[in-house]
């Protein structure tokens, strides 16, 4: 069993306009560091790396996409082991649709990679706390005078999380109790208290908690599962404790080469600017334009081809948001002038056949949506002048089949 590491004090600097990681002891990685830092940081520590990391969950499971590092873990969490060990590992790709209108903001994307840490029964949850400490400071080169943590306040049901506030309280990080700090998988199953660690992305010294300042970035979360929740409301404690821990890899690389946003990566800059160069259009739809059609390169990597409906429907939905963007000022702009090293590159990082047929479906579904446009465009001449109600919008769709968001991008009420 692994002692605990012993912590070198840093002393904090919080009078200082310093930036996020210390650059003049510690250069910036690349992605494919980072995550390589990552994984063996555990590999060291007697932990497995998981294999796989596709985006569509196993046979069985309801949801369309993995959304969540742990969501391939969920059917163990219960018993609270893994047939491969009681120490796992993994870097797991995740996509998300419920936040679209957010994707061009400084710090969410719809494809993201998740880095993830389990215990099953093994080391505790301070344990995880002090090695996630370890890791982002030693490391990564975060600077301590720059990260915040949140840990679990308590409520009228569970005691407040005195554990982990005393075990950041031992290695000197301000503290911020919340009874927001509860991760759970749904109304029913396995659950517990966590602990987040955040990180300053703002200007000069920190200010405020997480909870006060949006320039704190949430980076990683550490959650000790230790009840489940059961159908009547009750909590009854697991088996076994697992430690949970997941953070986002395109926020750590962001953060660990000094950028203010996951668009300021060496994923992301040549995206920014091969397409800036094509299309020009401003910063925030650039950044939207850019993580749809890598979403949808990925999408297309792992299986999914466009349709109107389950799965299908979001990489159709992610290529007609991003005509929709680009032909709004000039409708003579094509995906086919997407790069092919933007392609091939996101192909390889994922490690997705390279011969995914991704032009071909870009230029089907291109052709496919403009036909869609021109005849929306007549269909719609018929409503000029006035607004459109719920009534016609539903034969709109159900009749010609122009969905909603299509109707009202190209709907002139008066």
């Amino acid at each position: 069993m692994d002692t605990k590491p012993t912590l070198d004090r840093e002393p904090r600097h919080t009078n200082e306009d310093t930036p996020i990681r210390d650059s003049t002891t510690f250069p910036g990685p690349d992605t494919e560091q980072v995550l390589g830092r990552f994984l063996d940081f555990y590999r060291e520590r007697g932990h497995q790396p998981l294999p796989g990391g596709s985006l569509l969950p196993p046979p069985g499971d309801p949801v369309l996409f993995t959304t969540s590092g742990v969501h391939p873990m969920v059917r163990h969490l219960d018993r609270g082991e893994h047939p491969l060990g009681s120490r796992l590992t993994n870097v797991q790709r995740c996509l998300r649709t419920k936040d679209l209108d957010e994707v061009g903001d400084d710090w969410h994307l719809t494809l993201f990679e998740m880095l993830g840490s389990w215990s099953f029964g093994d080391y505790s949850h301070p344990q995880s706390l002090r090695w996630g400490y370890r890791l982002l400071t030693d490391g990564f080169g975060l600077r301590p005078d720059r990260l915040h943590v949140t840990v679990f306040g308590g409520n009228g049901e569970v005691r407040p999380d005195t554990e982990s506030l005393r075990t950041w309280g031992e290695i000197g990080l301000p503290v911020e109790p919340s009874d927001e700090n509860w991760w759970s998988l749904g109304p029913t199953g396995p659950c517990g208290t966590d602990s987040e660690i955040h990180v300053w992305s703002g200007d000069g010294p920190p200010t405020g908690t997480p909870h006060s300042d949006p320039r704190w970035v949430e980076l990683w979360n550490h959650v000790e599962m230790r009840y489940r929740r059961l159908g009547d409301g009750r909590l009854e404690p697991l088996p076994r404790r697992v430690v949970d821990t997941g953070m986002g890899l395109d926020r750590l690389v962001a953060l660990v080469q000094g950028g203010r946003s996951v668009y300021d990566t060496d994923r992301f800059r040549p995206w920014r600017r091969l397409l800036g160069e094509r299309w020009q259009l401003d910063e925030q739809l650039l950044r939207m334009v850019c993580d749809h059609l890598r979403s949808t390169v990925v999408l297309l990597g792992d299986g999914v081809r466009p349709g109107n409906t389950g799965r299908g429907y979001v990489p159709r939905r992610l290529i007609r948001r991003v005509l929709t963007t680009l032909w709004r000022d000039d409708d003579s702009r094509s995906l086919s002038e997407l790069p092919d090293e933007l392609v091939t590159g996101t192909l390889r990082h994922f490690r997705l056949p390279l011969d995914t047929p991704v032009r071909q479906v870009l230029r089907d579904e291109q052709r496919r949506f403009g036909d869609l446009v021109r005849r929306g465009r007549r269909v719609l001449g018929r409503y000029r002048g006035r607004p459109l109600t719920d009534g016609d919008l539903h034969y709109l769709h159900d009749t010609h089949g122009l969905p909603g968001d299509l109707v009202r991008e190209l709907h002139v009420p008066g």
